[in-house]
Protein backbone atom coordinates (compact mmCIF):
# COMPACT_ATOMS: atom_id res chain seq x y z
CA UNK A 1 0.00 0.00 0.00
CA UNK A 2 0.77 3.51 -1.17
CA UNK A 3 1.08 6.27 1.53
CA UNK A 4 0.72 9.83 -0.06
CA UNK A 5 2.05 12.57 2.15
CA UNK A 6 2.24 16.04 0.93
CA UNK A 7 5.43 17.74 0.21
CA UNK A 8 6.86 20.13 1.98
CA UNK A 9 10.04 23.05 1.34
CA UNK A 10 11.98 23.53 4.95
CA UNK A 11 13.46 26.63 5.10
CA UNK A 12 17.05 27.00 6.57
CA UNK A 13 18.29 30.28 8.16
CA UNK A 14 22.14 30.13 8.21
CA UNK A 15 23.46 32.36 10.77
CA UNK A 16 26.95 33.26 11.98
CA UNK A 17 27.86 34.18 15.46
CA UNK A 18 29.28 37.41 14.01
CA UNK A 19 26.29 38.56 12.01
CA UNK A 20 22.98 37.26 14.22
CA UNK A 21 19.39 38.52 14.03
CA UNK A 22 16.50 38.23 16.14
CA UNK A 23 14.69 35.09 15.67
CA UNK A 24 11.42 36.65 14.43
CA UNK A 25 12.97 38.77 12.04
CA UNK A 26 14.10 35.10 10.60
CA UNK A 27 11.01 33.92 10.63
CA UNK A 28 9.71 36.97 8.79
CA UNK A 29 11.89 36.35 5.91
CA UNK A 30 11.71 32.80 5.64
CA UNK A 31 7.75 32.97 5.16
CA UNK A 32 7.89 35.75 3.03
CA UNK A 33 10.04 34.13 0.75
CA UNK A 34 7.23 31.64 -0.33
CA UNK A 35 4.31 31.63 -1.64
CA UNK A 36 2.83 28.45 0.28
CA UNK A 37 2.08 28.36 3.80
CA UNK A 38 4.45 26.01 5.40
CA UNK A 39 3.34 22.74 7.09
CA UNK A 40 5.31 20.08 7.81
CA UNK A 41 4.24 16.84 7.03
CA UNK A 42 1.43 14.87 9.12
CA UNK A 43 0.15 12.21 7.96
CA UNK A 44 2.65 9.57 9.88
CA UNK A 45 2.10 11.19 13.14
CA UNK A 46 -1.87 10.65 13.13
CA UNK A 47 -3.52 7.90 15.40
CA UNK A 48 -5.61 6.47 12.26
CA UNK A 49 -2.07 5.67 10.22
CA UNK A 50 -1.34 3.32 12.56
CA UNK A 51 -4.17 1.30 13.24
CA UNK A 52 -4.01 -2.16 11.16
CA UNK A 53 -6.11 -2.51 7.68
CA UNK A 54 -5.35 1.18 7.40
CA UNK A 55 -6.66 2.22 3.73
CA UNK A 56 -5.51 5.33 1.54
CA UNK A 57 -9.30 7.91 1.52
CA UNK A 58 -8.90 7.48 -2.45
CA UNK A 59 -9.63 3.49 -2.09
CA UNK A 60 -11.43 4.06 1.52
CA UNK A 61 -13.59 6.71 -1.13
CA UNK A 62 -14.77 3.62 -3.84
CA UNK A 63 -15.66 1.38 -0.63
CA UNK A 64 -17.55 3.71 0.54
CA UNK A 65 -19.85 4.63 -2.96
CA UNK A 66 -20.05 0.68 -3.04
CA UNK A 67 -21.49 0.39 0.70
CA UNK A 68 -23.88 3.56 0.06
CA UNK A 69 -25.12 1.86 -3.42
CA UNK A 70 -26.05 -1.04 -1.60
CA UNK A 71 -27.57 0.85 1.36
CA UNK A 72 -29.50 2.21 -1.20
CA UNK A 73 -31.27 -0.92 -2.25
CA UNK A 74 -31.88 -2.32 0.90
CA UNK A 75 -33.74 0.31 2.06
CA UNK A 76 -35.67 0.66 -0.96
CA UNK A 77 -36.87 -3.06 -1.38
CA UNK A 78 -36.59 -6.02 0.65
CA UNK A 79 -33.39 -7.88 -0.89
CA UNK A 80 -32.83 -11.29 -0.19
CA UNK A 81 -28.97 -12.08 -1.41
CA UNK A 82 -26.56 -10.02 -2.31
CA UNK A 83 -23.66 -11.52 -4.54
CA UNK A 84 -20.36 -8.85 -5.59
CA UNK A 85 -18.40 -9.70 -8.75
CA UNK A 86 -14.33 -9.00 -7.89
CA UNK A 87 -11.68 -10.10 -10.36
CA UNK A 88 -7.73 -9.96 -9.51
CA UNK A 89 -5.60 -8.29 -12.03
CA UNK A 90 -1.65 -9.83 -13.67
CA UNK A 91 -0.18 -6.29 -13.77
CA UNK A 92 2.71 -8.15 -15.90
CA UNK A 93 0.70 -9.83 -18.50
CA UNK A 94 -1.06 -6.70 -19.14
CA UNK A 95 2.10 -5.53 -19.97
CA UNK A 96 3.60 -8.51 -22.23
CA UNK A 97 1.12 -11.04 -23.19
CA UNK A 98 3.77 -13.61 -23.57
CA UNK A 99 5.14 -13.68 -20.54
CA UNK A 100 5.28 -17.07 -18.74
CA UNK A 101 7.36 -18.77 -16.67
CA UNK A 102 11.01 -17.67 -15.04
CA UNK A 103 10.07 -14.07 -17.48
CA UNK A 104 7.93 -12.96 -14.15
CA UNK A 105 10.64 -12.55 -11.99
CA UNK A 106 12.57 -11.24 -14.56
CA UNK A 107 11.13 -7.39 -14.60
CA UNK A 108 12.11 -4.82 -17.58
CA UNK A 109 14.59 -2.99 -15.45
CA UNK A 110 16.87 -6.50 -14.79
CA UNK A 111 20.61 -5.45 -15.35
CA UNK A 112 20.21 -1.61 -14.33
CA UNK A 113 21.61 0.19 -11.56
CA UNK A 114 18.50 2.32 -10.91
CA UNK A 115 14.73 3.72 -12.73
CA UNK A 116 16.93 6.40 -14.41
CA UNK A 117 19.61 4.33 -16.04
CA UNK A 118 16.70 1.95 -17.36
CA UNK A 119 14.92 5.39 -18.89
CA UNK A 120 18.05 6.53 -20.36
CA UNK A 121 19.03 2.99 -22.38
CA UNK A 122 15.13 2.78 -23.14
CA UNK A 123 15.11 6.12 -24.68
CA UNK A 124 18.79 5.61 -26.47
CA UNK A 125 19.83 8.20 -24.66
CA UNK A 126 18.60 11.05 -26.59
CA UNK A 127 16.28 13.71 -26.25
CA UNK A 128 12.46 12.72 -26.90
CA UNK A 129 11.34 16.49 -27.47
CA UNK A 130 14.07 17.52 -30.04
CA UNK A 131 15.79 14.21 -30.86
CA UNK A 132 19.20 15.76 -30.77
CA UNK A 133 19.06 18.80 -32.62
CA UNK A 134 19.91 21.14 -29.88
CA UNK A 135 23.26 19.94 -29.46
CA UNK A 136 23.01 19.73 -25.70
CA UNK A 137 24.63 17.02 -24.08
CA UNK A 138 23.45 16.88 -20.57
CA UNK A 139 20.02 14.75 -20.43
CA UNK A 140 17.79 14.98 -18.06
CA UNK A 141 15.02 13.03 -16.73
CA UNK A 142 11.55 14.59 -16.47
CA UNK A 143 7.96 12.73 -15.19
CA UNK A 144 5.18 13.33 -17.94
CA UNK A 145 2.73 13.15 -14.98
CA UNK A 146 3.55 14.79 -11.54
CA UNK A 147 5.61 13.15 -9.14
CA UNK A 148 2.98 12.98 -6.87
CA UNK A 149 -0.06 11.83 -9.14
CA UNK A 150 2.14 9.71 -11.80
CA UNK A 151 4.95 8.38 -9.24
CA UNK A 152 8.51 7.65 -10.38
CA UNK A 153 7.06 4.40 -12.90
CA UNK A 154 9.28 3.89 -15.98
CA UNK A 155 5.94 4.86 -18.03
CA UNK A 156 6.29 8.35 -16.48
CA UNK A 157 9.21 9.18 -17.16
CA UNK A 158 10.80 10.24 -20.41
CA UNK A 159 14.39 11.53 -21.58
CA UNK A 160 14.85 15.22 -21.95
CA UNK A 161 17.83 17.58 -23.12
CA UNK A 162 18.92 20.48 -20.36
CA UNK A 163 17.66 22.87 -23.22
CA UNK A 164 14.05 21.26 -23.78
CA UNK A 165 13.75 20.38 -20.61
CA UNK A 166 14.14 24.34 -19.28
CA UNK A 167 12.13 25.31 -21.85
CA UNK A 168 9.21 23.03 -21.22
CA UNK A 169 8.67 24.24 -17.72
CA UNK A 170 9.13 28.04 -18.40
CA UNK A 171 6.20 27.00 -20.82
CA UNK A 172 7.88 28.19 -24.12
CA UNK A 173 7.28 24.41 -25.71
CA UNK A 174 5.33 21.69 -25.07
CA UNK A 175 5.48 18.20 -25.23
CA UNK A 176 3.18 15.97 -27.27
CA UNK A 177 3.40 12.65 -25.05
CA UNK A 178 1.30 10.93 -22.91
CA UNK A 179 2.47 8.42 -20.16
CA UNK A 180 2.10 5.00 -20.66
CA UNK A 181 -0.14 2.72 -19.81
CA UNK A 182 -1.44 3.05 -15.97
CA UNK A 183 -2.67 0.00 -13.72
CA UNK A 184 -4.08 2.00 -10.99
CA UNK A 185 -7.49 0.79 -11.23
CA UNK A 186 -6.09 -3.01 -11.46
CA UNK A 187 -4.49 -2.01 -8.30
CA UNK A 188 -7.32 -0.36 -6.41
CA UNK A 189 -9.55 -3.79 -6.96
CA UNK A 190 -6.60 -6.05 -5.76
CA UNK A 191 -6.55 -4.15 -2.51
CA UNK A 192 -10.88 -3.37 -2.04
CA UNK A 193 -12.02 -6.38 -3.26
CA UNK A 194 -11.21 -8.66 0.12
CA UNK A 195 -12.03 -5.15 2.33
CA UNK A 196 -15.33 -4.56 0.47
CA UNK A 197 -16.60 -7.99 0.68
CA UNK A 198 -15.79 -8.25 4.55
CA UNK A 199 -17.72 -4.81 5.32
CA UNK A 200 -20.84 -5.90 3.31
CA UNK A 201 -21.18 -9.16 5.41
CA UNK A 202 -20.58 -7.18 8.98
CA UNK A 203 -22.94 -4.47 7.94
CA UNK A 204 -25.87 -6.79 6.90
CA UNK A 205 -25.37 -9.93 8.75
CA UNK A 206 -28.82 -11.47 8.04
CA UNK A 207 -28.37 -11.00 4.52
CA UNK A 208 -26.78 -13.77 2.63
CA UNK A 209 -23.24 -12.21 0.97
CA UNK A 210 -21.45 -14.13 -1.60
CA UNK A 211 -18.72 -13.41 -4.49
CA UNK A 212 -18.86 -14.61 -8.13
CA UNK A 213 -15.90 -14.16 -10.22
CA UNK A 214 -15.96 -12.53 -13.98
CA UNK A 215 -15.44 -15.85 -15.87
CA UNK A 216 -18.92 -16.60 -14.32
CA UNK A 217 -20.31 -13.89 -15.79
CA UNK A 218 -18.98 -14.30 -19.07
CA UNK A 219 -20.09 -17.71 -19.21
CA UNK A 220 -23.72 -16.79 -18.67
CA UNK A 221 -23.81 -13.46 -20.62
CA UNK A 222 -22.40 -15.84 -23.54
CA UNK A 223 -25.11 -18.68 -22.90
CA UNK A 224 -27.59 -15.80 -22.35
CA UNK A 225 -26.19 -14.36 -26.06
CA UNK A 226 -26.21 -10.77 -24.60
CA UNK A 227 -23.94 -7.91 -25.35
CA UNK A 228 -21.11 -7.20 -22.52
CA UNK A 229 -22.77 -4.30 -20.90
CA UNK A 230 -22.91 -3.03 -17.34
CA UNK A 231 -26.05 -3.86 -17.21
CA UNK A 232 -26.11 -7.14 -19.07
CA UNK A 233 -23.48 -8.35 -16.60
CA UNK A 234 -25.43 -7.00 -13.34
CA UNK A 235 -28.11 -9.54 -14.83
CA UNK A 236 -25.84 -12.22 -14.92
CA UNK A 237 -24.37 -11.57 -11.93
CA UNK A 238 -28.01 -12.25 -9.86
CA UNK A 239 -28.10 -15.11 -11.37
CA UNK A 240 -31.86 -14.28 -11.32
CA UNK A 241 -32.57 -15.71 -14.97
CA UNK A 242 -36.60 -16.42 -14.97
CA UNK A 243 -37.11 -12.71 -14.37
CA UNK A 244 -38.49 -10.68 -17.06
CA UNK A 245 -36.02 -7.19 -18.09
CA UNK A 246 -37.90 -4.40 -18.28
CA UNK A 247 -35.68 -2.78 -20.98
CA UNK A 248 -35.22 0.46 -18.48
CA UNK A 249 -32.11 0.78 -15.78
CA UNK A 250 -30.48 3.32 -13.83
CA UNK A 251 -27.37 4.75 -14.44
CA UNK A 252 -25.46 6.23 -11.68
CA UNK A 253 -22.42 8.59 -11.38
CA UNK A 254 -20.41 9.89 -8.25
CA UNK A 255 -20.20 13.63 -8.44
CA UNK A 256 -17.52 15.79 -5.99
CA UNK A 257 -18.44 19.24 -4.80
CA UNK A 258 -15.62 21.75 -5.37
CA UNK A 259 -12.61 22.11 -7.77
CA UNK A 260 -10.16 19.91 -6.06
CA UNK A 261 -7.43 23.06 -6.75
CA UNK A 262 -8.03 25.93 -4.28
CA UNK A 263 -6.02 28.58 -5.92
CA UNK A 264 -5.10 28.94 -9.82
CA UNK A 265 -1.26 28.22 -10.90
CA UNK A 266 -1.17 31.51 -12.26
CA UNK A 267 0.18 34.47 -9.77
CA UNK A 268 -0.85 37.80 -11.05
CA UNK A 269 0.94 41.15 -10.26
CA UNK A 270 2.21 41.45 -6.18
CA UNK A 271 2.43 37.99 -5.26
CA UNK A 272 -1.20 37.08 -5.39
CA UNK A 273 -2.95 34.09 -5.94
CA UNK A 274 -6.80 34.17 -6.72
CA UNK A 275 -8.99 31.13 -5.77
CA UNK A 276 -9.67 28.61 -8.25
CA UNK A 277 -13.63 27.50 -6.34
CA UNK A 278 -16.29 29.23 -5.88
CA UNK A 279 -18.74 29.74 -2.97
CA UNK A 280 -20.74 25.95 -2.01
CA UNK A 281 -24.09 27.97 -3.47
CA UNK A 282 -24.03 30.93 -6.00
CA UNK A 283 -27.69 32.81 -6.11
CA UNK A 284 -29.47 29.87 -5.21
CA UNK A 285 -27.69 27.02 -7.41
CA UNK A 286 -25.02 24.43 -6.48
CA UNK A 287 -22.73 22.56 -8.40
CA UNK A 288 -24.15 19.75 -10.50
CA UNK A 289 -27.44 20.62 -9.48
CA UNK A 290 -30.14 19.29 -12.19
CA UNK A 291 -31.77 22.13 -13.96
CA UNK A 292 -33.90 23.06 -16.74
CA UNK A 293 -32.67 24.76 -19.67
CA UNK A 294 -34.87 25.55 -23.15
CA UNK A 295 -36.99 22.33 -22.44
CA UNK A 296 -33.40 20.47 -21.61
CA UNK A 297 -32.13 18.70 -18.47
CA UNK A 298 -28.58 19.60 -17.53
CA UNK A 299 -26.23 19.42 -14.78
CA UNK A 300 -24.70 22.60 -13.46
CA UNK A 301 -20.75 21.61 -14.61
CA UNK A 302 -19.13 25.45 -13.38
CA UNK A 303 -20.60 27.08 -10.94
CA UNK A 304 -19.20 30.97 -11.65
CA UNK A 305 -19.29 33.93 -9.00
CA UNK A 306 -20.39 36.24 -12.09
CA UNK A 307 -24.00 34.13 -12.02
CA UNK A 308 -23.13 32.69 -15.80
CA UNK A 309 -22.61 28.94 -15.87
CA UNK A 310 -21.82 25.84 -17.70
CA UNK A 311 -24.59 23.64 -18.25
CA UNK A 312 -23.68 19.92 -19.82
CA UNK A 313 -26.25 16.95 -20.55
CA UNK A 314 -25.58 13.92 -17.95
CA UNK A 315 -22.79 12.56 -20.92
CA UNK A 316 -20.62 15.83 -20.38
CA UNK A 317 -21.95 17.30 -23.97
CA UNK A 318 -21.96 20.79 -23.73
CA UNK A 319 -25.76 22.55 -23.86
CA UNK A 320 -24.48 26.36 -22.97
CA UNK A 321 -20.64 27.42 -21.79
CA UNK A 322 -22.20 30.60 -20.12
CA UNK A 323 -25.70 31.27 -19.62
CA UNK A 324 -27.29 33.76 -17.02
CA UNK A 325 -28.50 31.82 -13.42
CA UNK A 326 -32.10 33.57 -14.46
CA UNK A 327 -32.89 31.47 -17.16
CA UNK A 328 -32.06 28.09 -15.56
CA UNK A 329 -34.97 26.54 -13.39
CA UNK A 330 -33.72 24.09 -10.47
CA UNK A 331 -35.04 20.59 -11.10
CA UNK A 332 -33.63 18.88 -8.09
CA UNK A 333 -30.72 19.57 -5.45
CA UNK A 334 -27.13 18.06 -5.95
CA UNK A 335 -26.61 14.80 -4.24
CA UNK A 336 -23.02 12.96 -4.31
CA UNK A 337 -24.67 11.04 -7.62
CA UNK A 338 -25.98 11.87 -10.03
CA UNK A 339 -28.75 9.93 -12.03
CA UNK A 340 -29.78 8.78 -15.39
CA UNK A 341 -32.77 7.12 -16.27
CA UNK A 342 -31.49 5.32 -19.70
CA UNK A 343 -33.02 2.28 -22.03
CA UNK A 344 -31.21 -0.90 -22.76
CA UNK A 345 -30.44 -1.83 -26.13
CA UNK A 346 -30.28 -5.23 -26.87
CA UNK A 347 -31.83 -7.87 -29.45
CA UNK A 348 -33.93 -11.03 -28.04
CA UNK A 349 -32.24 -14.23 -28.50
CA UNK A 350 -33.73 -17.51 -29.91
CA UNK A 351 -35.21 -19.85 -27.81
CA UNK A 352 -32.02 -22.16 -26.91
CA UNK A 353 -31.25 -24.93 -24.24
CA UNK A 354 -28.64 -23.17 -21.96
CA UNK A 355 -25.87 -25.25 -19.49
CA UNK A 356 -26.17 -23.53 -16.32
CA UNK A 357 -23.16 -23.62 -13.78
CA UNK A 358 -25.18 -26.32 -11.68
CA UNK A 359 -25.26 -28.14 -14.27
CA UNK A 360 -29.52 -27.83 -15.36
CA UNK A 361 -30.64 -27.01 -18.47
CA UNK A 362 -33.78 -24.68 -18.70
CA UNK A 363 -35.58 -23.79 -21.62
CA UNK A 364 -34.89 -19.56 -21.93
CA UNK A 365 -37.39 -17.95 -24.44
CA UNK A 366 -36.58 -14.36 -24.06
CA UNK A 367 -34.34 -12.35 -21.99
CA UNK A 368 -35.18 -11.77 -18.51
CA UNK A 369 -34.10 -9.46 -15.51
CA UNK A 370 -35.43 -8.98 -11.88
CA UNK A 371 -39.06 -7.64 -12.13
CA UNK A 372 -40.03 -5.03 -10.29
CA UNK A 373 -43.28 -3.02 -10.13
CA UNK A 374 -43.74 -0.17 -12.32
CA UNK A 375 -42.55 2.56 -10.81
CA UNK A 376 -40.77 5.34 -11.40
CA UNK A 377 -37.02 5.12 -10.32
CA UNK A 378 -35.36 8.42 -12.43
CA UNK A 379 -35.04 10.15 -9.15
CA UNK A 380 -33.01 7.82 -7.01
CA UNK A 381 -30.54 8.72 -4.81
Amino acid sequence: MQLLAYETIEHHALLSRDNACPKSHVLVNELSESFTRYRAARFNNRVHSMHKGKLAPSIENRIDAHISRIKLLCDLMPVSKIIIETASFDAQKLKNPDIEGEEYQNGEQLGFWNVREYVLFRDNHTCQCCHGKSKDKVLNIHHIESRKTGGNAPNNLITLCSTCHKALHAGTIELKVKRGQSFRDAAFMGIMRSYLLARVQHKYPNIPVENTFGYITKSNRINLQLPKTHCADAFCIAGNFKAIRRGEYLYQKQVRKHNRKIFKSKITKGGKRHLNQAGYQVNGFRRFDKVSLYGEVGFIYALRTSGYFEVRKFDGSKLCSGISYKKLRLLERRKGFISDYRKEKYELPNPIYLPLCHEAKLMIKSIVAPALPYKDYSNWR
